[in-house]
């Protein structure tokens, strides 16, 4: 088993008698491991990575940093870093003193700190700009600047705060891919705070989506894409077609269950766990959209609709289907075999949606939600 580096027991903030920012949440981040809490604003997620850094105390509970109980320690006492949004780079020093200030405060001596600096900035692919000031930097260059200085003393833990939320979309999507190379390379374990469901996915090795602060579900972006357990985490991440059902019997590994308009789908009989009534959902990219119901190998699910509203998105377009007079399913379609004119579809035309059992993922009404490790 990979060893615990942080670890949060019954952790509880209170501001106020009425206000409660996280919620006797447990978490355990493993060593090394890309870690992200995601979620929208006001879920506790900032909170949390505060009190990780000593930057707010709990009202309750216990924080250990590599096995040590750090609940009451400040943030100096504690061997971690953390990266801002608005990077907190000294506009008065270089580059060079930016990145060499922890150094610089630990009493380096001078070869040290040239070597380790030198060092960061090849890691962040800023070599040759040691004597620039940050006001001469583009956003994602002082984003790289404040990664190196934070790395440069080697804390357990990298705590980073939403740090690409002043970028633009062009360039946040480009400092993911370094972001992730960085933490592959350096081995330090990260914790990242995003409301962006993107950037947690291209990231992360796991993602806790929070949300009124506790998650509701942990781990790996697959599964929280594939298999939510919850209606939150469903929508939260991507769009998703929920449809209520009602267990009637198996066939082999699957169950049966009835949905909208008396049709029946089959699910993976584990995913069921012996529940009577349910929601159950697919995602649009995982739907086949047929002209004829002939079409449809017998192994699939299959419901019956009809095309409501086309929207050409570029890659794909985006189907709402209308089906049995009760629900509006989502459906994305490649848009490999549109014509210039435009879609293979129109709307008004009767189609069959069919897709695999597999992909289809069951949230029990009531389900309770998650609030222990994983």
């Amino acid at each position: 088993m990979p060893e615990i580096d942080v670890r949060l027991v019954d952790v509880t903030k209170r501001f106020g008698p009425d206000v409660i920012a996280v919620d006797r949440i447990n978490l355990e981040v493993r060593d090394g491991e890309f870690f992200s809490l995601l979620g929208p604003s006001g879920c506790g997620k900032t909170t949390t990575l505060r009190m990780i850094g000593g930057f707010e105390e709990p009202t309750s509970g216990l924080i250990e940093l590599q096995g040590q109980d750090v609940t009451w320690l400040p943030p100096y006492r504690r061997n971690v870093n953390t990266v801002f949004q608005n990077y907190a780079l000294f506009p008065h020093l270089s580059i060079y003193e930016n990145v060499a200030f922890g150094l610089r405060r630990r009493r380096a001596p001078d070869k040290e700190i040239r070597r380790r600096v030198t060092e960061m900035l090849e890691l962040v692919e800023l070599p040759g700009y040691e004597q620039r000031r940050p006001s001469q930097l583009s956003g994602g260059q002082a984003q790289r600047v404040a990664l190196a200085r934070a790395l440069i003393n080697r804390p357990a833990v990298l705590l980073l705060d939403e740090p690409l939320g002043a970028l633009d979309l062009k360039l946040r999507k480009q400092m993911q891919v370094e972001l992730k190379r960085i933490q592959q390379e350096v081995g330090i374990t990260f914790i990242y705070v995003t409301h962006d469901q993107e950037e947690a996915m291209t990231m992360s090795d796991r993602i806790a989506v929070m949300s009124a602060g506790h998650y509701e579900q942990l781990g790996t972006p697959e599964e929280l894409y594939e298999r939510p357990t919850t209606r939150f985490v469903a929508g939260f991440l991507g769009v998703s077609n929920m449809l209520k059902g009602r267990r009637l019997g198996e066939d082999g590994s699957y169950a049966v269950v009835e949905v909208v308009g008396g049709s029946r789908v089959r699910v993976p009989r584990d995913r069921v766990d012996g529940r009577a009534e349910m929601e159950v959902g697919v995602r649009p990219e995982k739907i086949r959209m047929l002209a004829s119901d002939a079409d449809v190998p017998t192994q699939l699910n299959r419901l019956q609709g009809r095309i409501a509203h086309a929207s050409y998105m570029g890659v794909s377009t985006q189907y709402i289907v209308q089906v049995a007079d009760q629900a509006d399913l989502t459906v994305y379609e490649q848009n490999v075999e549109r014509t210039v004119e435009g879609s293979i579809h129109r709307q008004g035309e009767s189609v069959t949606l069919a897709w695999m059992p597999e992909h289809t993922f069951v949230i029990g009404t009531g389900a309770a939600t998650g609030a222990t490790p994983d």
